[in-house]
């Protein structure tokens, strides 16, 4: 997605960047991980589809997608590469609500699971996604056997709406409503938007 090819977010412990070039190398290794693969329900593919991947999404716009920086330890000179923990997307889906994404998450550095990073990407992009792309709901696709994501996914907020034994997949939602709006803010105290470049 263009809208947000030069937008930087800062958190507390996250800062979103968009899906540049010089990050393929290492999301390309990430994504050859059997696990990873299996939590993600993705097929490998090689550096030069990694690369093509990248300039897809950026250009699609009905894919919004940050790589997730881990900020402990980061110096604003350091290579952003050392940084990267993870990603996180908005897909647009549906083409008579523009007003719904599927929201996914992954946290591919295991040093960085279990510390709370996930789940504030995810209060990140969801806020980006609300007051940035209009959004009014959201969905998630989570594998049945990934419970640390149904977890999270639920303790947010999100309730079940669909199981697919085919897939293998629970389908989760969640609408925008004041009480979560309020929550959200609480958990995005530190929501900077920042130019990337």
């Amino acid at each position: 997605m263009k809208k947000n090819q030069n937008v930087k977010i800062k958190g507390e412990k996250v800062t979103l960047i968009p899906y540049e070039a010089h990050h393929v190398p290492k999301y390309h290794s990430w994504m050859q991980s059997k696990e990873l693969q299996e939590l993600t329900a993705s097929e490998p593919l090689s550096l030069e589809e990694e690369y093509d991947m990248q300039r897809s999404w950026r250009e699609d716009k009905k894919k919004c997608t940050f790589i997730v920086l881990q900020n402990v330890g980061v110096d604003e000179e350091q290579d952003e590469t050392g940084q990267m923990i993870g990603d996180v997307n908005i897909f647009f889906n549906e083409e008579e609500d523009l007003h719904c994404g599927e929201i996914e998450i992954m946290i591919a550095e295991s040093r960085a699971r279990g510390k709370g990073c996930g789940k504030e990407a995810l209060f990140t992009m969801m806020r980006y996604g609300i007051e940035e792309l209009d959004m009014k709901r959201f969905t998630a696709k989570i594998g049945m056997d990934n419970t640390p994501s149904l977890s999270m996914f639920k303790s947010i907020g999100f309730s079940e709406i669909s199981k697919s034994e085919v897939f293998n997949e629970i389908t989760l939602e969640l609408s925008v409503h004041d009480d979560f709006m309020k929550h959200l803010h609480d958990r995005t105290k530190l929501f900077q938007i920042l130019n990337y470049r």
